[in-house]
């Protein structure tokens, strides 16, 4: 066999090789997280709950839900170790959002407020729909003499189709 036809083996093999260790990596630093619970850690389960560690066992950790209610949890479905700080913000609403550019806020009314101040000057723009003139005022001028040389329609002239007017091919 030549060199050619075994790259592609050895590529898939590599690759397969450097997913296995990048996941392996993702599954240690989960476990390390998991042994730096300590009674009294804010956590934050895989389904999106925050709880108060209380106790821990080998498999299994006790959590405060909410004050007097416990629950427990496998130590695998708990997807993050929060510090104080970012714990007491997230459930207490302790503290303060810390953000380097502007803040947008939660409804559009301040953005109008500032805006209409200064431009009390300009009209208001009616979306409403407006009334129609009534047909009685507005008269066409008709032509009293018509020509003569044009031929009216006979009615038992038939096209050259051989249907009559409204008669089609429906079936």
């Amino acid at each position: 066999m030549s060199l050619v036809t075994l790259l592609p083996f050895i590529v898939l093999i590599g690759a397969m090789f450097l997913m296995t260790r990048s996941a392996k990596k993702k599954q240690q630093a989960a476990a390390h997280m998991r042994d730096q619970m300590q009674p009294g850690t804010g956590v934050r389960t895989i389904g999106g709950m925050y709880a108060t560690v209380k106790e821990l066992h080998d498999d299994t950790v006790l959590l405060e839900v909410a004050p007097g209610v416990h629950a427990v949890y496998a130590k695998n479905s708990i997807g993050a170790v929060l510090d104080d700080e970012e714990y007491n913000r997230i459930v207490h609403g302790d503290g303060h959002l810390k953000v380097d550019g502007p803040v947008v806020p939660d409804d559009a009314s301040s953005l109008t407020e500032a805006a209409g101040a200064g431009s009390s000057d300009d009209a208001k723009i009616d979306l409403g729909k407006k009334p129609e003139a009534p047909a009685a005022d507005v008269a066409e001028p008709k032509d009293e003499a018509e020509p003569k040389d044009v031929a009216e329609p006979k009615d038992d002239v038939v096209p050259k189709d051989g249907k009559a007017d409204g008669e089609t091919d429906a079936k």
